[in-house]
Formats: structure tokens, sequence, C-alpha cells
């Protein structure tokens, strides 16, 4: 009896040793603590903002810490979270919400590594882009295309420029969904001429700050029609749309299809020349351009500007949101500007943002894809280092040379007496002047739908 009273004591024991190895509880800290004693141990400082941390409990919190490892200690405590860390000056950091849009430069590199493993001909790469076209379309809720509305663009009267002409416009891309823009012609248009699509990019000023006005009406001196147009929830979008909205996945199907309808107004018109049309962005608008290029064939040449990169999808759900990035087992910036493949492209990088690898990491990877079709010559990189995050005057000096080069554009037509090219003749307009609704949207249609929660039930009945 005694044997058995034993055997009982040494099993109770064993489970009560067992529960205590395994429950969450006796290893269990709130996240506040855990960070004070990361802070201990390793000598820094974190930030964080009080909401992102209040009431989160860490389990086996002590059992994160890798000793001499400060990064692989907060990824270690954070990630069960799903927030992650960033540096934030000397022996500092701060805490925020995982950035899936982000991975690190060499997680960048060893992707593209990958990518280019799964092709080494046209014809493997033809069915690579085939199949991610077909996915990021479905993504984007764009197969089959939303029904087109039936309505014309609304206008406002033309204003007469130096060589140019330039009107504001509204496209109704979905059922009472408005995204408005400014078309800039040439002020003589003989027989057809190219189309250029600028989609607008996250800076302040929206499409109405003067190095958008200055770009659109450069090109249509030369002799292109060119329209600059609102992102979704910015601009005059905001008469139908809150701010916050903007930062929501059908955001980016939005600013998608809107270049997809604005086009097919354009190429509708009888001075279009369908053989020539281009789309430039910088910013939110290079991931537009890049995204567009490659789910639309009717794009003939693309120059995204300050946005390609292997590790940098786009900080906003309006680049990313929709999960076209997840398409193919997984693909990025890079791989979705080589759909551009034959077709000419300008890629513009700078020395102090997520572009500031392009040259020896992401462009020898567009150069070997465009090689499948012995077209290396048509893609090329334009590298700024000392430059930054902007379409600035100096990058939009090679846009103007390419779109000569490829569109067969009259460079000399904005060049001064020197030869050097010459935007002085371009006239800045207000914001105002640029609005095609009023200054208090008393001209918005009766049809404007109002609210994501309306544009929602909209896509789903398409």
């Amino acid at each position: 009896m005694k044997k058995y009273l034993l055997i009982l004591c040494f099993f109770l024991l064993g489970k009560a040793v067992l529960f205590a190895q395994t429950s969450d509880d006796a290893f269990k800290k709130p996240l506040k603590e855990v960070i004070a004693d990361v802070e201990k141990q390793f000598d820094v400082k974190i930030r964080y903002p009080e909401e992102l941390v209040a009431g989160r409990m860490i389990t086996y919190a002590g059992w994160r810490f890798r000793a001499g490892n400060l990064e692989k200690t907060l990824t270690n405590i954070l990630s069960s979270q799903d927030l992650t860390f960033a540096p934030d000056g000397d022996k500092r950091y701060k805490i925020q919400a995982f950035q899936y849009h982000l991975k690190t430069v060499e997680e960048g590199k060893q992707q593209l590594e990958y990518l280019a493993s799964l092709y080494s001909n046209q014809v493997e790469w033809e069915k690579r882009k085939d199949e991610l076209k077909a996915c990021m379309l479905s993504a984007l809720h764009l197969s089959p295309l939303p029904a087109k509305p039936a309505s014309q663009p609304i206008r406002t009267p033309v204003r007469k420029m130096d060589g140019y002409t330039v009107e504001n416009i509204a496209f109704e891309v979905l059922p009472g969904v408005y995204i408005n823009g400014s078309l800039y012609k040439p002020t003589k248009i003989k027989g057809k001429i190219p189309v250029i699509l600028n989609p607008d990019g996250h800076w302040g000023g929206h499409r109405f700050r003067p190095d958008a006005q200055i770009r659109c009406a450069m090109q249509a001196r030369m002799g292109a029609m060119a329209v600059s147009f609102d992102l979704f929830a910015w601009g005059e979008s905001l008469l139908q749309f809150k701010p916050e909205d903007h930062r929501k996945s059908l955001a980016q199907t939005v600013q998608v299809l809107s270049g997809m309808r604005i086009l097919d107004y354009l190429l509708s018109l009888k001075e279009a020349d369908k053989n020539r049309v281009a789309i430039t962005g910088g910013s939110g608008g290079g991931s537009q351009t890049m995204m567009t290029t490659a789910i639309d064939d009717r794009i003939t040449l693309s120059v995204p500007v300050v946005m390609l990169s292997s590790y940098h999808s786009g900080g906003c759900p309006c680049e990313s949101g929709m999960g076209a990035h997840l398409c193919g087992g997984g693909t990025n910036n890079v791989e979705i500007a080589a759909m551009a493949a034959p077709r000419p492209q300008l890629v513009i990088s700078d020395g102090k943002d997520w572009t500031q690898n392009v040259p020896k990491n992401e462009f020898p990877f567009l150069q070997r894809v465009y090689g499948f079709y012995g077209k290396q010559d048509m893609v090329k990189n334009v590298h700024l280092p000392e430059e930054g995050h902007d379409y600035g005057l100096s990058k939009r000096l090679v846009l103007y040379e390419f779109l000569a080069q490829y569109l067969g554009l009259n460079i000399n037509a904005v060049k001064d007496q020197n030869g050097k090219i010459d935007e002085s003749k371009v006239t800045i307009e207000k914001e105002s002047d640029m609005y095609v609704f009023g200054e208090k949207g008393e001209r918005l249609p009766a049809n404007a739908i109002k609210g994501y929660e309306a544009l929602q039930k909209l896509i789903e009945q398409k």
C-alpha cells in the first residue's frame, strides 16, 4: 500500500512540476515592465505611444532576452504583439505597429535572388508575368473590371497659357465616385499626340503644388496631353471621403482604377495617339506608376520616381493594402516594375530614401528581365545620391529628356536661347483656380456618394 501511495505522490508531483514549467502565468509580465527591463539591461532608451503598449502582456518574458543582442531581444518580445521597432537616434529606439510593407535591405536582396531563380528566359518570365497580372487584378477587385459609368467627364472652361492650355476635369470612376484632375494640352495640336498620366504622390499641396503644375505644363509645351489627378481621399476627393479613408485598403483599388478610367477617356479623344502612352509619378504616385503599367498593356512608357525598392512596398494601404504584393507566392515592387518589359522605363532614384540601393540591388534585376527580350537598353536608371525624396528639378529634367527621346516630343520647345531647359514660362495657378467643384464643393454632383462604407458597398455589389 505504501508503495502505491509513494508512486501516486511522485505522479502528482510530476504533474505539478510540468504545470509550472508550461504555465504562461509563471513568466508573464506587462509589456511596459519588459521594456523597462530591456532599457536597463542594454542601456538604451525606448519610446512608444502609450496606447500601443497599454494592457499588453508578454508570456515567457525573461526567456525572450538574448544576452548581448538587443535587436534579437526586441524582435522576440515585440513580434508576439504584432509590434516592431526602429532606431531613433544614438542608443534610442521607438516601438511601432508592425510595418508589413517593410523588409530589411538584406531581406529585399534575398527575395530578389529567389525571384530571379524562378525564370531564366522570356518564356518562363512571360508565364510568371501572366500569373502575377491575373492575381493582381483579382486582389484589387478589378477582375472583372467594374462597369464603366456612362457619364462624361465634368470640365471647366479652358485657360490659355504660354504654349499650353489647362482645364479642371472630374472623372466618375465608379458610380458616384469622382476623381478630379487637371488636363494640360499644347496650344496648337496637329495630328495625333502622346498621352501622359501623372498620378499624384504623398506630398503636401496635392496636385495643386508648383512642381506638379510645372511637370504637366512642360509636357504639354513639348507636345503631349498630360493629366494630373488626385489621390483617393486627397484634394477634392475630400468632398466625398474623410482624410483617414486614404489609409484604408480600397484606396489602392480606387487609385489604380482611376488611372485606367482616365486613360479610357483620354484615348477616346481624336487627337490621342494610342501608341504613345506614358505614366509617371513620384512616391505614392510612383507606386501607381509601377502597378498601372504592370496590369494595363496600353501604357507604352513608364517613369517611376523615388519609389522602386526591393524592401519597401509603400508605406500606405493605398499602395499595398489590397495584398497584390502577396501574389505569386510573394512579389515586390522590383518584379512589378519588371512587368513593364520590354517597354521603355526610366527609374529615378536618390540617396536619402529606400531607393538608395537601386544601382546595385534593384536595377540589375530589371536589366536581367529586359535582357530576356534583348532590350536591356530600354530600361535606364538615373541615380541622384545627394538628393532626397521629391520630384524636384533635376528629376524633372531627366524626365523631359526621356519623354522626348521615346515619345518623339519637341524638347527644343522648352529650351532657352542657351539650349537649357527652361521652366520659367509655366504659370503657377492658385489652388482655388484648379477646383472642379468650387471652393466649398457647391458643384459636387447630386449622385456623389459620401463615406467609406458607401464605397465598400459599391465594390461588393460589383
